[in-house]
């Protein structure tokens, strides 16, 4: 099924606009708040964090729906099994397809990608149970810890329930079970969730180790990636489906021009990502680095955790160290 399972968290920003996409329909919440919560210490308060929590389902359905309008072929279920050296790809109900341009939109771990010498190299990896709200909550809630190192945790509320998971660097990814079974049971010894959890587990890996080039060629075939398979995800925050989004219509916008004739159309491409991402992924990237060798130094004190998070004014000062 298309959307199906869900892997992050469902949260988007306010400003991200999207002409396929209903966000009444798709809406589960809207967040006006967020708050950080570093170590044991009281939560910053950031006011006017405005975003929704969406149905991803729904909205990669939407997304699929408006594709197929516009002429698109949709192989629900099926799976690349194979990129050839000619830019050929194989997939598993057995065809082959012979593309004139080929855009690698398969996730952290992109076949396509690995093709054109585009690989991932460091991810967080991440769990996440839903579990039923207590009361109402209108902020999205961020926890710092040392413990989580090279990531976070999170409270997404969803109206009567709310996504909770927790994010950590790929190496240390064996504590992730027993991380997330303290904090959601300290949120409910808190009383702010239930202590059952809901049917939906979920996981995957979010690529933190900034923007890739995200063009090449495979000898005819000329390929792009976009979203994960590009890394383009906030190396601090994880968020990526604005950039997923953004980077599609732009790479779908770009393969129109280079088959209408256009030469130099992948390197707009290429340019158009770097103006868009490579300042905010650089500087994400370095604190992100910078916290997570304090965390295996063990020197990571609950100022430099906020020191690094997005909500902090260090975090945007370059001379911060």
């Amino acid at each position: 099924m298309i959307g199906a399972p869900v892997q992050c968290a469902e949260f988007v920003s306010a400003v991200l606009s999207l002409r396929a996409v209903s966000w009444d329909a798709v809406t589960m919440q809207s967040i006006v708040r967020m708050l950080t919560i570093v170590e044991a210490e009281a939560p910053d308060v950031r006011a006017d964090f405005r975003g929704r929590m969406i149905s991803r389902l729904q909205f990669d359905q939407a997304l699929a729906r408006d594709a197929i309008a516009h002429g698109a072929r949709c192989l629900a279920g099926t799976a690349l099994t194979r990129v050839l050296p000619n830019g050929g790809v194989q997939l598993s109900n057995g065809l082959e397809v012979e593309p004139r341009v080929l855009v690698g939109a398969d996730g952290p771990r992109s076949k396509v990608g690995a093709a054109i010498g585009r690989a991932n190299a460091e991810f967080v990896a991440t769990r996440q149970i839903t579990v039923p709200m207590t009361h109402a909550h209108d902020a999205t809630d961020i926890f710092l810890r040392a413990a989580y190192r090279g990531g976070y945790g999170w409270l997404f509320p969803k109206g009567r329930s709310a996504n909770l998971g927790i994010g950590i660097d790929y190496v240390y990814r064996d504590r992730l079970k027993a991380l997330l079974r303290e904090l959601h049971a300290e949120l409910a010894v808190a009383g702010r969730v239930s202590s059952g959890e809901g049917p939906y587990l979920t996981g995957g890996l979010i690529p933190v180790g900034g923007r890739l080039r995200a063009i090449g060629r495979l000898e005819e075939t000329r390929v792009l990636l976009a979203g994960d398979a590009a890394g383009l995800t906030n190396p601090v925050t994880g968020a990526g489906i604005e950039a997923a989004v953004r980077s599609g219509e732009l790479a779908g916008t770009a393969a129109a021009h280079l088959l209408a004739g256009r030469e130099g159309a992948l390197e707009d491409y290429e340019e158009e990502l770097s103006t868009l991402y490579d300042a905010a992924y650089g500087r994400a990237l370095r604190r992100r680095r910078a916290l997570l060798g304090r965390c295996a130094s063990g020197v990571a004190s609950a100022a430099a955790l906020r020191r690094a998070w997005i909500s902090s004014p260090d975090y945007w000062n370059e001379a911060a160290p």
